[in-house]
Formats: structure tokens, sequence, C-alpha cells
């Protein structure tokens, strides 16, 4: 089933959603069960599954040379997804990103996808590498999440990249794409952020799920700014939670975010590692409670592999 359909049909409670990465290359998934496990009592109807674009680390050869080679930390995202179907009965929703792919391989993902029966995809550009500066597209590939959108859609219309397939089977994803109520970072204004959103969703994007905030008014005014331009499709909040004090430094840098006051002084104003995730977990509570009433369609949390934490939340709001 797909996410938007899910959304739609939902009338008489908020759902809610979670977020997993795949264990490090050398796990397995039993961690990601681990994670899931408790969380299934809420029933999500997705589960969205990350991908990481490989990384490049310097090996230094015998010689005393060093040798820059590829590798990829957390592999798996497909087979993850695959199996939560099938040890849960849940649709998942794989991440797909412009990093590590061109087009050809962003087709043939796809077509994989769709042979295991897998109707979601969150389009993204991905983040660049860390020794790149910069984001720097696979040669072939796409620049920019719309151009993934795009060609997801054109597979949605049996369009493929060998123009000598006439009547190509048709795929039926349902396309989710990233919103950032703080405007990405290296947008140059929030104005042109929003368009740039309008523009992925008349590529051909169902829904919107936002980047993490800690502020709900600025996931109000993004939804309205979002509806005033026509952006008419469902805007889930992403949720996650502070838990350690160090957070307060990490999260702002890291993600370019901005944490409200009141929350800092809250976080502050304790001395241990226990009262600051209580801290944590009831400022999300309220927030989530808010948002509720706001008549959000799902609260979507970013899990972390802290299933104990997201268990408190949601425990608390509904």
């Amino acid at each position: 089933m797909k996410v938007i359909d899910h959304l739609n049909a939902v009338q008489d409670r908020v759902l809610v959603s979670f977020e997993v990465l795949p264990p490090l290359k050398g796990g397995g998934m039993k961690d990601i069960f681990k994670t899931l496990d408790p969380l299934m009592e809420f029933k999500p109807p997705f589960i969205d599954v990350t991908y990481h674009r490989e990384e490049f680390i310097y090996k230094q050869r015998p010689s005393g040379y060093y040798e820059k080679s590829a590798i990829r930390k957390r592999p798996g995202t497909v087979g993850i997804c695959t199996a939560l179907m099938h040890h849960y009965g849940v649709d998942t929703v794989p991440h797909l990103i412009c990093g590590g792919f061109n087009v050809e391989d962003t087709e043939n993902a796809l077509i994989d996808l769709n042979f295991l029966n897998i109707q979601n995809v969150l389009a993204l550009r991905g983040d660049g590498r860390k020794f790149d500066g910069k984001f720097v597209p696979e040669e072939g590939g796409h620049e920019y999440a719309i151009d993934l959108v795009r060609q997801i859609n054109n597979m949605n219309n049996g369009q493929y990249l060998d123009e000598s397939i006439e009547n190509g089977s048709t795929t039926d994803f349902c396309v989710g794409v990233a919103g950032y109520p703080e405007k990405h970072f290296e947008s140059p204004s929030y104005k042109l952020d929003l368009q740039m959103l309008k523009n992925k969703i008349e590529a051909g994007a169902d829904y919107i799920v936002t980047q993490m905030f800690f502020d709900n008014k600025y996931y109000f005014k993004f939804v309205e700014d979002c509806r005033a331009i026509g952006i008419t499709v469902p805007i889930i909040p992403g949720i996650k939670p502070l838990t350690r004090a160090s957070q307060l430094v990490s999260i702002p840098r890291v993600f370019y975010i901005n944490l409200p006051d009141g929350l800092v002084d809250e976080v502050t104003a304790v001395n241990t590692k226990e009262a600051v995730k209580d801290v944590g977990i009831e400022w999300c509570i309220s927030q989530c409670k808010e948002l509720i009433e706001f008549g959000v369609p799902c609260l979507h949390f970013y899990t972390m592999g802290d299933s104990a934490t997201v268990y408190k939340i949601i425990s608390g709001i509904i």
C-alpha cells in the first residue's frame, strides 16, 4: 500500500511512522528488529530505511603511499525493506539518493524495487561525501532530487532510458520528498527553497516529510507558506527528541536548525544525563501533542536506534 493511501485513509487518529538506519557493515537484522519490536505496538503503517552513500578512506600501502578507497559503511537498504515487509507485514519506504548512482543505476534499482512490490520511495539528493566539501554527483547521475523525482515519474508512465523500449511496463511508485521548515542550508533563501519544493511536487512527488525541528512555529509557518504557493500534498513532520546535552551544539552544527531558548534553558538547568533525557522527552511529548492538535496526518520519528525513548514519547501522547 502506498504512503499517500495510508495518509488519506486515516480519519480518527494520528499515524506514527519510523525511520531506521541500516546497521554498520557486520551487523544484522537482529539490530533492526531490536529497535522496531517494541515500537510495532503502535501499528506504524510504514517504515523508512535510509540509504548511505559510499565514503572515501585512505589506506597506507606497504610502499608508504596512501591509496584512496571507497567503502559503504551501511549497506542493505533494499534487503532490510524486504525483510521488514515479510517479518511485520508493514509497508516500507527505501530512501533513494542521487549520490553514488548514475541514471542507469537508478533505473535498475527502481526495477528491483518494483519486482519486490515495494511501492514507496523517498527521493533525496543526499549529502556530499566528507572530503568533497560539497555535493558531487556521480558521473552520469542526478545533481538534484527533482531530477530523481522526474525519472521515477517517467517510469510510472512506462518511460525508460532506452528510447527503443515501447509499451514499457509501468511502475506505480508513491514518491516522497524532503522539506525544510528552516530552509535547506545550501539554499540562498527560504522563498527559493519553497519554490524548489513546489517544483518537486509538480514533477510528481506525492508527499513531504520534513527535516527535524524543535520549535513548532517553524513547522506551522512552513505549512502555511506551502499552502500559500499551491502545495497541497500532505506534509509529515519529522520528529527527533534531544537526549544528550552535547546535542545543544551538535544538532545546530550538523543539521543547521535552531533550538528554542526554552529547551536550551531547561537542558542547561539540569546536571545529570538522565535529567537531560527526561527534559528532551517531555519537550517532545508537548511538541507532538501540539502537532496533533494542529491536525498533522502522521508523526514520523527518526529513531536513531533508540526505541526506548521513542516508546516513552508515543506512550505519552496517545
